[in-house]
């Protein structure tokens, strides 16, 4: 039998090492968690190696009990319990996270998210976000960290509850910064620079439409999106902002009907959104247009 020891009500910090173990560590996706107040441990074997032998039982305590995967007896403020469990998970599985560079890309790319999922759990661990741009406003509670909390006070003292949706959030997220990555990967090496008279712009051909709202927090005004298998593509503009008027597609809209009158082409109400097909609305026909042909209309916006 396998258990994994945590602080009682956990907190990211425990909840991220609880879900690194049972998802990347091999023989322990079915581990059972269980609770101790915070700072204990579970057994009366002094803390030492990672993995205890209790009455049969293998048991890994984290973020509790002063052992290997806990960080309270050290001041060292760039490490929690999860760096030091996603630390271990790695040089463990030496099958996935080499750390010679032999990884798949699949899972280099999966072991960045994890890395920068972890650091955001550092800093949260150690109360940095109060430090964070603009700390105090309300998007920061719209995310998942606000979710524990809102769930705490719904139901109290379910600690069971709070790592079970905790590890489906997580999973979640890790798709989220998975994404992330290739984005960045795919506006590195596909996308293609161009000037407007509002400021740059950028167009890609990519399957991944995470690279539209990434590239805006980049800084690029206009960006032109084309999907390979659909052969749709969407533009967007960044929003006015205090009351400042930019980007107008109206013009885009108007002569890229007069170049291909066949395809759906939607111009949002806004005229920073100008649509030609997306997963709100797949019956759309796709444009018979290439990126460039677009993207040259677009620079003259």
């Amino acid at each position: 039998m396998k258990i994994i020891v945590t602080h009682a009500s956990p907190d990211w910090d425990a909840i991220t090492s609880v879900w690194l173990l049972k998802r990347f560590l091999e023989g322990w996706e079915n581990a059972e968690v269980q609770f101790v107040p915070a700072g204990e441990r579970i057994n009366k074997l002094k803390p030492g190696t990672i993995i205890d032998m209790h009455d049969d039982k293998e048991i890994i305590h984290v973020d509790t009990g002063l052992g290997p995967l806990d960080h309270h007896q050290t001041s060292n403020r760039d490490v929690c319990a999860a760096s030091l469990t996603w630390e271990y998970v790695r040089n463990i599985d030496t099958e996935r996270f080499k750390t010679d560079g032999g990884m798949t890309d699949k899972w280099v790319a999966k072991a960045e998210a994890i890395s920068r999922m972890v650091r955001v759990v550092v800093d949260l661990d150690h109360v940095r976000e109060v430090f964070w741009p603009d700390a105090a406003a309300d998007y920061h509670e719209f995310n998942m960290f606000g979710l524990l909390e809102g769930l705490k006070y719904e139901k109290p003292d379910q600690d069971g509850e709070y790592v079970e949706l905790g590890i489906s959030w997580l999973d979640m997220m890790l798709h989220n910064f998975e994404n992330r990555v290739w984005a960045e990967t795919e506006l590195k090496e596909k996308g293609k620079e161009f000037t407007t008279r509002f400021g740059k712009g950028l167009a890609i051909e990519t399957i991944n439409g995470s690279v539209l709202k990434l590239a805006q927090k980049m800084g690029y005004v206009i960006v032109v999106r084309k999907d390979p298998r659909k052969g749709n593509v969407q533009i967007k503009a960044l929003p006015d902002k205090d009351g400042e008027k930019t980007v107008d597609l109206t013009l885009t809209y108007e002569q890229l009907r007069k170049m291909d009158p066949d395809a759906s082409w939607f111009l949002h109400v806004s005229k920073k959104m100008l649509l030609n097909g997306s997963l709100k609305n797949p019956i759309m026909v796709p444009t018979k247009l290439t990126l460039d042909q677009v993207a040259r209309v677009v620079e003259k916006v």
